[in-house]
């Protein structure tokens, strides 16, 4: 993997043994910091290569979230696999997983027996409620939470909850993973020491919410919390597509107003406030509405230009060929041995000291540098083949057969 020795992470080696987004995710944001991170999956892979794709060669779903990472197939059951570990474990920094609490210890990868292999390690555990508490076993998923910590309800209705769509509890909680790793290794510089660092996307759920969990001394439990400002705020049909407006502040309604043809509206004082607005939405939507059927969604967002904080309402793939993508160079191609040549998220955060020479490299195949990791060990290419023939480790080629069967 090349990344620029100036990258705030240089030097720094990542074992990755969780699954699925949040934990995967974080650590492919250590390996946009510059970290050098492994991937180590079970005989079976990780479940997300599993997941429905329009892709034929691999999850479109894998390949976003494992950018920038080595790959290793290990069975950690095995006696030969747990030493793998083990010797990866004494040249690592930080190791990460999202198994339930009650696993670890059965695994022997609880930080209590890793930190005594190697005092300096960064233990992570992400987990679905924490580790502790009586529910701290129980199988968390982004969605799962999401119902669980009120998000539903916040999002529809008391007769209709909503899923918000695309993993945003986990890829929140990624960030949490990220974040919760570099400060641990921060502080290592000081005292010299790792520790347990702990993310769930219980925290992450309620973390999304922290603008309605504010519950004052003497105040009714069941009350709105809703911090929508309302009003003119939202999702609007134009004469061609949809068109996002958020207009709160005193110029942006004025500009709104003078700009869609309705200047009267922004003179009368009965909607001079955001809270006048809300509560008469019912008189100044319909207007609003009525003036934005002269154009284009693409129109007016011109029209607004900087006046008016507005989107047209685009698709994902449209970004893909975005100018503003493009220049701040957040999707970049990628090459991958079975899907081919594709563009991918990348380097979300800018740091002036660090040159990126190089695209980060795509996510790993089953196993793909599973010999490679383990002469970079010091393991001999007869222990190699010793450990392939049992099972114990699993490269690319073995696991592609087993994919063909």
């Amino acid at each position: 993997m090349s990344t620029p020795s100036s990258a705030p992470l240089s030097g720094i080696k990542v074992l990755d043994l969780s699954a699925y987004i949040a934990g995967p995710y974080g650590c492919s944001l250590l390996s946009d910091l510059g970290a050098e991170v492994i991937k180590i999956e079970p005989p079976d892979g990780d479940n997300l290569r599993k997941y429905p794709s329009t892709l034929e060669a691999e999850s479109r779903a894998f390949l976003g979230v494992n950018r920038g990472k080595t790959g290793l197939c290990l069975d950690l059951k095995s006696t030969m696999g747990y030493e793998v570990l083990a010797r990866l474990v004494r040249e690592a920094d930080v190791l990460v997983h999202n198994f339930r609490p009650s696993v670890p210890p059965r695994l022997k990868i609880d930080f209590e027996t890793l930190s005594r292999i190697n005092p300096r390690l960064v233990y992570c555990s992400m987990t679905g409620y924490g580790n502790s508490g009586p529910l701290a076993d129980k199988a968390g998923y982004d969605q799962v939470l999401q119902a669980y910590s009120g998000i539903c309800a916040s999002q529809g209705s008391a007769d209709q909850p909503e899923i918000v769509y695309g993993s945003a509890v986990d890829y929140y909680a990624a960030s949490m993973v990220a974040t919760g790793v570099t400060a641990a290794l921060y502080q290592r510089e000081r005292s010299g020491e790792g520790q347990e660092v702990s993310v769930s996307l219980l925290g992450s759920a309620l973390a999304m919410q922290s603008a309605r969990l504010v519950m004052a001394e003497g105040e009714p439990k069941h009350i709105e919390r809703d911090m929508r400002s309302g009003g003119i705020t939202g999702i609007h049909p134009t004469k061609s597509g949809h068109l996002y407006i958020s207009a709160n502040a005193p110029h942006f309604w004025n500009a709104l107003c003078t700009l869609s043809g309705v200047p009267e509206l922004a003179a009368n004082e009965k909607y001079d406030t955001v809270k006048k607005r809300a509560q008469h939405a019912g008189e100044i939507v319909p207007v609003i509405r009525q003036a934005l059927q002269a154009k284009t969604a693409m129109e007016w967002e011109e029209i607004f230009g900087v006046s008016v904080p507005c989107s047209a309402v685009r698709r994902v793939e449209d970004m893909f060929d975005d100018a503003q993508v493009a220049d701040q160079g957040f999707v970049v191609e990628q090459r991958h041995p079975k899907a081919g040549a594709y563009k991918g998220v990348a380097r979300l955060i800018k740091f002036s000291a660090a040159q990126h020479s190089a695209p980060p490299c795509s996510a790993p195949l089953l196993g793909q540098h599973s010999r490679e990791i383990l002469r970079a060990l010091r393991y001999s290419e007869e222990q190699i083949r010793a450990a392939l023939d049992s099972g114990a480790v699993i490269d690319a080629a073995v696991a592609a057969g087993a994919d063909d069967s």
